[in-house]
Order: structure tokens, then sequence, then C-alpha cells
């Protein structure tokens, strides 16, 4: 299988990609020579991680019988001083809402994510520092 993405170029440092018939813009901000037109690339390797993984562990907890009030994903990336300005750890927060929430259960599902179906947090991984927390917020 192969993924393709087709990436247009607009005006300045605003780009368009094509993401299976999804149109995603990409630009940087006004010091950068950008219209700040959307998101900058960078940003969307933690939307990435993000994405994947909270699919896997929302799909993985309706197995399990466990629905959340509320659930997000908050990935932040702390990113190198000096050039490339490449990302060197990254910390990924799940955080549920609810009642009665088996933590057991939050646990495996969000291990499961990580070790065996989340492709984008292998990828990651391999080249960076990759840490998890899990919250219950009230």
């Amino acid at each position: 299988m192969k993924h393709v993405v087709d990436l247009a170029w607009k005006q300045k440092m605003t780009f368009e990609a094509d993401i299976d018939g999804h149109k995603l813009v990409v630009d940087a901000n006004e010091e950068s020579g950008g219209d700040d037109l959307g998101p900058r690339p960078k940003k969307l390797m933690l939307a990435a991680l993000a994405g994947c993984t909270g699919m896997d562990v929302i799909m993985i907890l309706k197995k399990m019988k466990v629905e959340p009030e509320s659930f997000s994903v908050i990935v932040e990336g702390d990113v190198a001083d000096d050039h490339p300005k490449k990302y060197t750890k990254m910390k990924v927060i799940y955080q549920f809402k609810g009642e009665n929430l088996p933590m057991d259960k939050l646990e495996k599902a969000v291990n499961l994510s990580e070790e065996k179906y989340c492709g984008v947090s292998a990828v990651y991984k391999q080249a960076l520092d990759l840490s998890t927390e899990i919250r219950i917020v009230e």
C-alpha cells in the first residue's frame, strides 16, 4: 500500500494539500513571509500523532464497553534550539472525563495503541523520546 499527498503552492508561503479529497492549507506566519492562512507543517506532526492514537483508543475502549463522557489527546513537542529545528521529544497526554472510568482499561487501550496499532507513534518512537500520561478529570 502507498499513501500519496499532493501539495500545491498557492502564493507566498501558502500551500494546499489534497489528502484523500480533503483540502488542507498550510502556511507560514507573517514574520516568515506567509499570510497565516493555515497551520505550520511541523505542528501537523503533533496532530497526526494525536489523531492516530486517539482513534485507536476510542475504538479499543468501545470494544471494552467503556465510553468516557469526553476525551482529548494533547501532544506536546519539544523543539531543538538549532537547525534543523526538529522535535526532540514528544509527550502524549490522554485526558478522559467521566465517572467510574476503569484505569486498567484506559491503560490497556493506550498501551495497545502505542505498542501495536498507531503507525504514527511507531515511526516517532524510532526518532525521538516519546512519553505518555493518562489523566482523568472530574
